[in-house]
């Protein structure tokens, strides 16, 4: 990579972190909206890439963002309902649109609201029903998994991790970014617990087992949408963030914790 495209890349990802952050300490409805924006463009670039977008497919993708917006307000109870109707809106249409494949279409629309809508009202929910740093410092275990993988798996890589899916990924990058998560969860449990939101009276454990799941998940999350572009044949899907890729290639990871996070923390804290 030259200098240009990682200044690219770097400046591009800073950019991202910081609407996330800055939406996470602005509050709730802000963060929402980043949320339900978030979704739009990830349902827009994944029914880009499974099926033509035209004037026959325009009523259908319509109706599947407003179920993804929906669902990332479904924190509140009335977006809740106006998705079920949503979703009773979407299987109705598909009575009306002449279509070769009918099943696929309903099933493309499914996955958007189960892959993409519900992991982003769920991410929304822990922001709401605990807090939005709480939210935040499962973001940054995100990132320091990847960060974590990479430098471990680039210096040490050498057994693939699922080499049918992914190629690059090692189990040496997956216990590296294991282990970065780890020694953050002691370092958010020590240092920051009050300001994340797991009071000091949760156990470490209940922290450094955050670390885990997110590492565990996260990587699931990349595996799945490794899988879908190597179905499609496509390298990235989208272009919207320079350097980075699509949306959906930035949240891949979140797709999956988030949901699984949620699990955690009820059965934990």
């Amino acid at each position: 990579m030259n200098a240009k495209k990682l200044l690219t890349r770097s400046v591009s990802g800073l950019v991202y972190i910081g609407i996330i952050i800055g939406c996470a300490l602005w509050g709730i409805f802000p963060f929402t909206w980043m949320a339900a924006l978030f979704g739009l463009i990830a349902t827009i670039e994944f029914e880009k890439i499974t099926h033509e977008i035209n004037r026959a497919t325009l009523p259908a993708l319509f109706l599947d963002i407003a179920g993804v917006i929906c669902l990332a307000f479904s924190w509140m109870l009335y977006p809740l309902l106006i998705w079920i109707f949503v979703l009773i809106c979407r299987l109705t249409l598909q009575l009306y649109v002449k279509s070769d494949t009918p099943l696929a279409d309903l099933a493309r629309s499914m996955m958007t609201q189960l892959y993409i809508g519900v992991p982003l009202g769920i991410m929304a929910c822990i922001g709401n029903w605990w807090n939005l740093h709480l939210v935040l410092a499962i973001f940054m275990m995100i990132w320091i998994n990847d960060t974590g993988a990479f430098i471990v798996g680039s210096l040490l890589g050498r057994h693939r991790l699922f080499e049918r899916i992914s190629p690059k990924k090692s189990w040496e990058g997956f216990f590296g970014g294991l282990v970065f998560n780890l020694i953050a969860g002691f370092i958010f449990c020590s240092y920051f617990a009050n300001f994340f939101g797991l009071y000091r009276e949760y156990p470490m454990a209940v922290w450094i087992g955050m670390g885990a799941v997110v590492t565990v998940f996260a990587t699931w999350g990349d595996l799945v949408e490794s899988m879908i572009k190597r179905d499609l044949h496509i390298k990235d899907s989208g272009n919207i963030i320079p350097g980075h890729g699509g949306i959906l290639d930035r949240i891949d990871s979140l797709l999956l914790v988030m949901p699984a996070a949620l699990i955690y923390l009820c059965l934990t804290a």
